[in-house]
């Protein structure tokens, strides 16, 4: 059951209830606690703690359930009272997708729908869905744009379009305020169990296990610190954008410079290991962030070095919690 905190008259009127999906994962936990700094915001989080992560503990104030959003009673109980939503759950994945595209078909595709469907319904003023960037776009020339036509490698990137689309078909045909958010790679504390490629690196530094490179480390990719990222989704819910925008940082960094500057903030040698590409992933992608620059000042002033100095130390700081979470996926 959603478990509610005694509020004051004062604070129901004046403050937005935001309803955050996935809000127990990297960004979600990121963004939670950036929304319950400020009393304009009522936090309420929804999370299933697949990822094996221990229960967690929000700051004061915020509720947290723990279920499915694509369990149909659970997320009608989320959603009452709820204003905004920001939908961060999914299955993410490439390679995941490949081996197997059936989740996310059901997860992202079939749940995002009945979410779309039970917002509707319970009359939510708005949606902030996060999408994807170079999974959705697929092999085009860099920088993409909001532009860029769509032509997805794998199923996880067709998941997302499809998910895009519903947006956007709901916001036509009902009236439903949506907005999509294209992430790029995103990096930064919390994120112990992720795979993506700077949490994968800063753990293989740490224990002592070579770097392993799918290709030849010329690709290219748009590393954006989660810290400029959740405040360009709180950018979102106060200007209350339409559309598409990608976030990124909007600068291109090869696989040869970060490993470089790992070993920089890190102060360690460690060897790397070149293996063949994989399937479904782009060679090069960055993105163009004019648009939602633009439209609600969104920026990334957080530069990597920067942004990879305090990830490796809340690595360091917290081993515990993601050697736990490495030993709970192997025993799965």
């Amino acid at each position: 059951m959603l478990r509610r905190t005694p509020t004051n008259a004062h604070s129901r009127c004046t403050s937005m209830r935001v309803l955050v999906t996935g809000g127990a994962g990297f960004i979600g936990a990121n963004l939670v606690r950036h929304l319950s700094a400020n009393s304009a915001y009522d936090v309420v989080v929804l999370d299933n703690l697949s990822a094996g992560q221990r229960r967690p503990i929000f700051p004061r104030g915020v509720r947290f359930t723990c279920g499915d959003f694509t369990d149909k009673a659970t997320m009608k109980e989320c959603l009452q009272g709820a204003d905004t939503v920001v939908h961060l759950a999914a299955l993410s994945g490439v390679i995941d997708s490949v081996e197997d595209p059936c989740p996310s078909f059901e997860v992202n595709v079939a749940g995002s729908f009945q979410l779309l469907e039970l917002a509707r319904a319970a009359n939510v003023g708005r949606i902030i869905n996060a999408s994807t960037g170079g999974a959705l776009l697929g092999e085009v020339a860099p920088p993409i744009s909001e532009e860029t036509a769509p032509c997805p490698l794998s199923p996880y990137g067709a998941s997302k379009l499809a998910v895009e689309g519903y947006c956007s078909a709901f916001a036509g045909a009902y009236g439903l305020s949506c907005v999509t958010l294209r992430f790029s790679n995103i990096y930064g504390p919390r994120s112990a169990h992720k795979k993506s490629v700077v949490a994968a690196f800063i753990k293989s530094i740490i224990r002592e296990e070579p770097l392993v490179v799918y290709g030849d480390g010329t690709q290219q990719r748009d590393y954006l610190y989660v810290g400029d990222l959740v405040r360009g989704i709180e950018a979102a819910l106060k200007r209350r954008p339409t559309g598409v925008y990608q976030l990124g940082s909007g600068r291109p960094t090869t696989l040869h410079t970060l490993v470089a500057t790992l070993k920089k903030v890190s102060g360690r040698d460690f060897r790397v290991r070149y293996e063949a590409g994989r399937s479904g992933e782009v060679h090069s992608t960055w993105c163009n962030i004019a648009k939602a620059a633009r439209e609600f000042d969104y920026n990334a002033p957080t530069d990597l070095e920067a942004g990879l100095r305090t990830t490796w130390s809340w690595y360091l700081e917290n081993r515990d919690i993601w050697v736990r979470q490495q030993a709970l996926s192997a025993s799965d």
